[in-house]
């Protein structure tokens, strides 16, 4: 076969792994703390790198919404496995969680969480329970939350998760507290440039083109040889 048939084939399935890429980014342009992914070529590799800019801040006026200006991330700690991942998005709500150990009558607490059951930890690593009006019956809105802002010696390289979740690796080095200021009521932007997207999916499409043009040529030389040969 004609070697110039696999590079077309593995230019095509590059070029549509790039396409998943911004059009992830672009389905993501309205979605908090969302960080794009840039695509990259290592030899005939897809790699992606997660630029880490900051987006703008709109103001929601929600009492659990925070945005943090500067550098550093708010700590999730997942229930069901103990993992803690980082994220940009501060969009938190109150829910019940009933921490292990507790009394098996016990009433359920209300702790700051994400969207997904999450929970939110403060600078020492503990949970946020959702200070109680008087009387107990109510929450009280105008009470600060100790939300953590945490950070890393090295940020470059972290894993991306769903959505807009990290996980450090070993090259990001140990944990630090982040010297972003913590703001309440406001939400960080997606930092998605819709116009270089769209500059990028067309040039994307181009070249993905170019490569099954490069397969079709490919295969008709090779029918040709073989109708020669027979």
């Amino acid at each position: 076969m004609n070697l110039s048939f696999y590079t077309g084939a593995v230019g095509a399935q590059q070029q549509q792994s790039r396409m998943n890429v911004h059009g992830n980014n672009i389905s993501n342009v309205n979605t908090y703390g969302f960080k794009a992914e840039k695509s990259r070529f290592l030899s005939v590799m897809l790699a992606t790198d997660t630029s880490l800019k900051a987006g703008g801040g709109v103001n929601t006026g929600y009492r659990y919404d925070y945005m943090i200006n500067g550098e550093g991330y708010f700590a999730l700690l997942d229930p069901a496995d103990g993992q803690v991942s980082y994220t940009r998005n501060g969009a938190f709500q109150a829910a019940a969680f009933r921490p292990a150990g507790a009394a098996a009558d016990a009433e359920d607490v209300m702790y700051l969480s994400d969207g997904e059951g999450r929970l939110v930890l403060d600078q020492e690593g503990e949970l946020i329970p959702i200070p109680q009006a008087a009387g107990g019956s109510q929450e009280d809105p105008e009470q600060e939350l100790p939300v953590g802002i945490f950070d890393f010696v090295n940020n470059n390289g972290m894993q991306h998760l769903s959505g807009t979740r990290f996980l450090p690796v070993q090259k990001n080095g140990g944990i630090t507290a982040g010297t972003g200021e913590l703001i309440r009521g406001m939400l960080e932007q997606s930092n998605v440039d819709l116009g270089e997207e769209f500059a990028k999916v067309i040039e994307t499409q181009r070249a993905y083109s170019m490569a099954l043009k490069m397969v079709q040529t490919s295969d008709e030389v090779e029918n040709t040889v073989i109708n020669l040969r027979s």
